[in-house]
């Protein structure tokens, strides 16, 4: 599959913005609104999205909130595919399920409508699962056990970037393929 080259992953991290002690001291956020922001630059990034995924087999894209919805949300529309949003609690209208997951400082939870996909089909779907970074990997970790807890399979896991001195992708990676645009170490 297409993966970029390293001018092209230089001209996207030059596109995203470091914010020192955000959201608390001795944190650099990276921050993607300035390359959602920069027209060309978040075309580029779709565009290439759009080629690396355009022959998988999948039926739908699922994002996390919130970031990754922006992802997602423009490659399934690109792609001419299914967007499934997976959400934190009680912001979902309908019946949903859930799973918690460890943080730093707590616990957090997601959650996805109970009927978000068709799973009467002996084959399960396929799901492509986006968000905009890996840090300990928890959120996407709890992504896919959701995932799984309905009967559907996750064919790669997508991120903008990847944080790989935190090593979060280590544990996504013993459940499905994993992806990243950037990698910062």
């Amino acid at each position: 599959m297409v993966v970029l080259d390293e001018k092209e992953k230089e001209y996207l991290l030059g596109k995203i913005r470091d914010v020192h002690d955000f959201p608390k001291p001795g944190i650099i956020f990276k921050d993607i609104t300035t390359l959602l922001n920069d027209k060309e630059a978040f075309n580029f990034l779709i565009d290439h999205l759009t080629q690396r995924y355009k022959s998988l087999d999948f039926e739908f894209i699922t994002g996390i909130e919130s970031r990754g919805f922006i992802l997602a949300g423009a490659l399934a529309a690109k792609l001419n595919k299914a967007f499934v949003p997976i959400r934190k609690p009680k912001k979902l209208p309908y019946t949903t399920i859930s799973e918690k997951y460890s943080l730093e400082y707590g616990i957090d939870e997601i959650e996805i409508h109970i009927d978000a996909f068709d799973t009467s089909s002996q084959n399960p779907p396929k799901v492509l699962l986006i968000d905009d970074l890996i840090a300990t990997g928890g959120t996407a970790t709890a992504a896919i056990k959701l995932l799984k807890k309905i009967h559907v399979e996750c064919v790669e896991a997508c991120f903008l970037i990847n944080l790989k001195f935190l090593k979060g992708d280590v544990e996504i990676a013993k459940s499905t393929p994993i992806y990243s645009v950037l990698e910062i170490f």
